[in-house]
C-alpha cells in the first residue's frame, strides 16, 4: 500500500532538521492536512479505477496484450516516489514539494484526458499520463504524514494517521464504483477526477512551512539504478523478452556494486546481509503478489461470462473494498488482541480461502464471486498491520525509515509483477482445458487464474511457518501460542 512508505519520513527524520524547521501551529497543520488528504484520495481513486478497467482500456486502444502495463508501470513509479518523497520531506520545502506534486497531478490529468479523448487513444499516452498522475498525487500523501508528525499536537496525531489509513481504503472502494460508472460513458473521464485539487493550492501554500531542514541529500543515482532495474523486471513479465530480464539483472549488479562504493547510498549493503529482514520482506512479496489481480479477473468474468457492463460489475466488487477498509481500520485492534503471528496466519488464511472459493464460483453467480472477494480483501486489509511490524522488527531503530520505504516498494513491485503475470494469462488464455471445478473454456481459465494467485499465498504461508521463529527471534512472537 502506498501509505506505508510515507511513514519512512517519521523514522528517518534528522533531529537537527526538525529543529531547523519553521514552526506552524497545530491549527494551521489541520487546515493543511484536510486538502492534502482529499488530494491523495482523489489520486488513489484514479489508481483503483484504472486497476479495475485496464483490460477494457487496453482493448479500446488496440493493445490488449500490453494492458497490464497501465497498472504495472504507475505502480512501480508509486513505490519508488513513495520512498523518494519520504526522504525529500526531510530537507526540501514542503510548499515546493506540494507545488511540484499538484502541478504533475494536474498535468497528467489534462494530458491523459485530452490525448485520449480528442485524439486517437494510445496505450502509451494512457501509461504516460498515469505515471505523471501517480508521481504527482503521491506528494500529497507524503507531505500529509510529514506535517502530521512534525506539527500536530500528540493528541491529534493518532486520529489523523487513522483518518489517512481509512481514507486510502475507502478511496479504493469509491474508485471501483467511479470506474464502473465512468466506463459506461467514457473511461477517459477517469483522468479528470483529480483536477479539482488545483483549488486547494492557495490554502496549502498559506498553511505549509516554506523553509527546508538540513537533512542529507537524496541518493539520486541509487534510486535511478534500483528503479530502472525494477521497471525492466516488470516489463519482462509483460513482454517475456529475455533481453529485458538481462538488463534488469545487469542493473541490479551495478546497483550492488554502487552501494558498496558510494559514500552515502540510500540503502547500505548491511541491509541485504540481514537474513531476518530478507525472510520478512519475502512475505510481503508473496502475500501481495496477487494484490492487484482480483478485481480485473472479476471484471473480465462479469463481462465475458455474465455479460454485465462494467458499471454493474463495480456494484458487486466494491463491497470487497469496503470490507478491506473495515478490516484495515480494525487491524491494529485485532492484532493487539491475538498477536502478529496469529494475525498473519489469519490474514493469509483469509486470502487463500477467498481465492480458492472464487475459483469454484466463476460459474455460480456474481454474488458468490463478490462474497469470495470480500473474504480475500478482508485478509488483505488485516495483513497490513502485522506484516509491517514484522518487517520493521527485524531492523534497528536507525534503519526503520529505509525499512518502511523498502516495504512499500516491495508491496508495489510485487503487485505490479503479479498483475503483469495475471494480465498476460488473461489475454492468452492458456488454461482452458482443465479445471478443478469442472469448468471449461474461458471459465476454466479464469478459475485457474484464481488458483495461480493462490499459489503465491500458499508460498507465503509456508515461508512464514518455516521462518517465523527466526523472524521473531528474541520476541514474544516466536510461537503462535506465545503472545
Amino acid at each position: 500500500m502506498a501509505e506505508t512508505t510515507k511513514e519512512s519520513t517519521v523514522s528517518s527524520q534528522n533531529p537537527k532538521a526538525k529543529g531547523s524547521e519553521p514552526e506552524i501551529t497545530s491549527d494551521q497543520a489541520v487546515k493543511a492536512l484536510i486538502p492534502l488528504l482529499i488530494t491523495f484520495i482523489l489520486g488513489t481513486l484514479c489508481l483503483q479505477g484504472f486497476n479495475l478497467v485496464f483490460t477494457q482500456v487496453g482493448q479500446d486502444v488496440g493493445a490488449p496484450a500490453q494492458a497490464s502495463l497501465i497498472t504495472a508501470l504507475p505502480s512501480i513509479v508509486l513505490g519508488i516516489v513513495c520512498f523518494v518523497y519520504g526522504s525529500l520531506g526531510d530537507f526540501v520545502s514542503l510548499k515546493k514539494l506540494v507545488i511540484v506534486g499538484i502541478t504533475l497531478l494536474i498535468t497528467g490529468s489534462i494530458f491523459g484526458f485530452v490525448a485520449n479523448f480528442f485524439f486517437k487513444a494510445n496505450i502509451w499516452t494512457v501509461i504516460i499520463a498515469r505515471v505523471i498522475q501517480t508521481a504527482g498525487e503521491q506528494v500529497a500523501g507524503s507531505v500529509y504524514l510529514v506535517v502530521a508528525t512534525k506539527y500536530l499536537k500528540d493528541s491529534l496525531k493518532v486520529i489523523f494517521f487513522g483518518i489517512f489509513t481509512a481514507g486510502y481504503q475507502v478511496s479504493a472502494a469509491i474508485g471501483v464504483f467511479a470506474a464502473g460508472f465512468l466506463t459506461s460513458i467514457h473511461w477517459q473521464y477517469l483522468f479528470l477526477i483529480p483536477v479539482v485539487t488545483i483549488l486547494f493550492l492557495p490554502l496549502l501554500l498559506h498553511n505549509l512551512p516554506n523553509k527546508s531542514g538540513t537533512g542529507e541529500k537524496v541518493d539520486v543515482w541509487g534510486f535511478v539504478l534500483f528503479g530502472t532495474a525494477t521497471a525492466f523486471l516488470t516489463l519482462f513479465f509483460s513482454y517475456t523478452m529475455w533481453w529485458m530480464l538481462l538488463i534488469s539483472v545487469a542493473l541490479y549488479v551495478v546497483f550492488a556494486v554502487y552501494i558498496h562504493k558510494a559514500k552515502n547510498p540510500f540503502i547500505t549493503p548491511d541491509f541485504f546481509h540481514n537474513t531476518r529482514w530478507i525472510m520478512a520482506i519475502s512475505l510481503v512479496l508473496l502475500f501481495y503478489l496477487p494484490n492487484y489481480s482480483f478485481s480485473p479477473i472479476f471484471n473480465a468474468i462479469g463481462s465475458e461470462i455474465y455479460h454485465l457492463r462494467t458499471d454493474t460489475i463495480s456494484l458487486y466488487i466494491v463491497w470487497a473494498f469496503v470490507v478491506a477498509a473495515i478490516f484495515g481500520t480494525c487491524s491494529g485492534w485485532i492484532i493487539g488482541k491475538i498477536g502478529k503471528t496469529r494475525g498473519i496466519f489469519l490474514a493469509g488464511g483469509a486470502q487463500l480461502v477467498g481465492l480458492v472459493v472464487a475459483s469454484f464460483c466463476v460459474n455460480v453467480s456474481p454474488v458468490a464471486l463478490a462474497l469470495a472477494g470480500c473474504v480475500y480483501y478482508a485478509g488483505i486489509g488485516m495483513m497490513y498491520s502485522p506484516i509491517i511490524d514484522s518487517v520493521l522488527g527485524t531492523l534497528t531503530k536507525d534503519e526503520s525509515g529505509r525499512g518502511v520505504g523498502m516495504n512499500d516498494l516491495a508491496m508495489n513491485v510485487a503487485g505490479s509483477i503479479g498483475i503483469a503475470i495475471i494480465g498476460g494469462l488473461m489475454s492468452s488464455k492458456p488454461m482452458t482445458g482443465f479445471s478443478l471445478a469442472g469448468l471449461k473454456g474461458s471459465a476454466a481459465n479464469y478459475g485457474n487464474l484464481f488458483l495461480v494467485a493462490a499459489i503465491a499465498t500458499v508460498a507465503g504461508l509456508v515461508v512464514f511457518i518455516v521462518c517465523h521463529k527466526k523472524i521473531y527471534a528474541g520476541t514474544n512472537e516466536e510461537l503462535p501460542s506465545a503472545e
